[in-house]
């Protein structure tokens, strides 16, 4: 436990940041998981709309640092290679 009154308050500030950072992570996931759903789907206009959300989401955990930016740019260019294929 933190002894001095600075330390306590750091790990205030870091419960609250774990919580927002679980929050936009598991975001993250659903939308991965609704691409990915509707990729598996064929359908190529609904695809498109969802697979430009869950890019959206990536990069905005990305500028937060929740997800590494590189990592978000290979998952996004996987997703939309694989929109690709569908049309």
């Amino acid at each position: 436990m933190a002894n001095h009154v600075s330390a306590e308050k750091r790990a205030r500030q870091s419960e609250v940041a774990a919580a927002r950072n679980r929050s936009v992570r598991t975001g993250v996931r659903s939308a991965l998981k609704k691409a990915r759903i509707a990729l598996e789907g064929g359908d190529k206009a609904a695809a498109q709309e969802i697979v430009k959300k869950a890019s959206v989401v990536l990069a905005r955990a990305a500028s937060k640092g929740v997800v590494h930016p590189k990592a978000a740019a290979r998952t996004t260019s996987r997703i939309q290679s694989h929109l690709a294929k569908l049309g």
